[in-house]
This record gives C-alpha cells, structure tokens and sequence, in this order.
C-alpha cells in the first residue's frame, strides 16, 4: 500500500502550504482568510500523520478495513485541506459546506 508514502507526500505539503502561507500570502491576504488557509495546513499535518498510522496498521492488521481507512483518511485530506485552502484563497463561500464532508 501506497499510504507511507501518501502520508509523507502529504506532510511534506502541509509543511510547504503553512511556510507560503506564513511568507507569500501575509501581505496579500486579510487576517481571516489568512488563518482559513493555515487552518488547512494544520489539519493536512494532523490527518497526514494519522495516514502514516494508518500505514503502519496496514503492516500489522492487512485487510480491507485498514486499506479502506487509508484511502478514506486520502480523500479526506483533499476534501477537507483542499476547501480550507480554497476559501482561504477567495473560492465561495458555499464551498465552506464542503468542509465538513471531507
């Protein structure tokens, strides 16, 4: 299973989303869109370790329950992080109910 190395892919994002946050958008962002987008990249760090957990049972517990942990922790680093840097970036705010689903 791939979720080693989607957990590492998806820290090492986190980490390069908060530095452009904190260095790139500053001057060009408001306060709250600011903190919407960093929000993103904390909660991507927090769900990319929980995929590297995820990858670790894998090795343990084989199954399908834990692929399919793993492919839905995948898909909600994308739903979740994803509309959190969008609305921090300007997208609609309808894409706030997003959010939650991923």
């Amino acid at each position: 299973m791939p979720f080693f190395a989607l957990g590492a892919f998806f820290a090492f994002l986190a980490v390069a989303a908060g530095a452009f946050g904190a260095h790139a958008l500053e001057a060009r962002l408001t306060p709250d869109r600011l903190e919407t987008f960093e929000l993103g990249a904390r909660y991507q760090m927090y769900h990319a370790l929980a995929l590297l957990a995820v990858a670790w049972a894998t090795t343990r517990w084989p199954g399908v329950a834990t692929s399919a942990a793993g492919w839905l922790f995948v898909v909600g680093i994308v739903v979740f992080a994803g509309s959190l840097y969008a609305l921090g970036l300007g997208a609609p705010r309808w894409l706030g109910a997003v959010t939650p689903i991923g």
